[in-house]
């Protein structure tokens, strides 16, 4: 069996979809677009530079990883890979983290690509709390809200369709 995910001090192994030696994938709570994941090295640090070269280079092979199979299952034209490194640049949680995110010349969310960026920081910034709520399953939702959060089953739903794609030598469907 494979060892317990955590994403900071949360459990995320059900939400896995990949896995390799130093890194893994999980699908998005709030996800700003269909295919929205994050890719996340398996040792909890806050920063980029707090990774040793190998934690950082299974990172970086992880994005390209999981970016070229998310683009191609959700249809994207190309992908939005972001990193806030440290609370200033908006990180909330605080262990290293990629978002990925597919994106569309057409038929995106965004009529202007760059539009990403303040709602990537909003969502980054509301994480912390959302996850707390999740981990608790106090889960209520403000009628405002945008994107609401997915329920763990939906979750893992997700999850268990996307390890299909991830089935060779190289990875670990988790």
């Amino acid at each position: 069996m494979a060892s317990k995910l955590l994403f900071s001090t949360f459990e995320v192994s059900s939400q896995a979809f990949y896995r390799s030696s130093l890194s893994y994938a999980i699908v998005n709570l709030k996800p700003i677009v269909p295919g929205h994941v994050l890719v996340i090295p398996q040792r909890p640090v806050p920063r980029l530079a707090d990774l040793d070269d190998q934690e950082l280079a299974s990172l970086m092979c992880s994005v390209k990883r999981v970016g070229s199979v998310i683009e191609r299952v959700y249809g994207g034209d190309g992908l939005t890979v972001a990193c806030q490194d440290g609370p200033a640049a908006g990180q909330s949680v605080p262990h290293v983290h990629f978002h990925i995110l597919p994106r569309k010349l057409k038929g995106d969310r965004f009529s202007q690509n760059d539009d990403v960026y303040p709602t990537l920081e909003g969502a980054e910034g509301s994480l912390s709390s959302d996850l707390h709520r999740k981990a608790s399953e106090t889960l209520k939702v403000d009628a405002d809200e945008h994107r609401p959060p997915r329920t763990l089953k939906e979750m893992e739903e997700e999850a268990d369709w996307l390890k299909t794609f991830f089935k060779d030598a190289d990875s670990t469907a988790t």
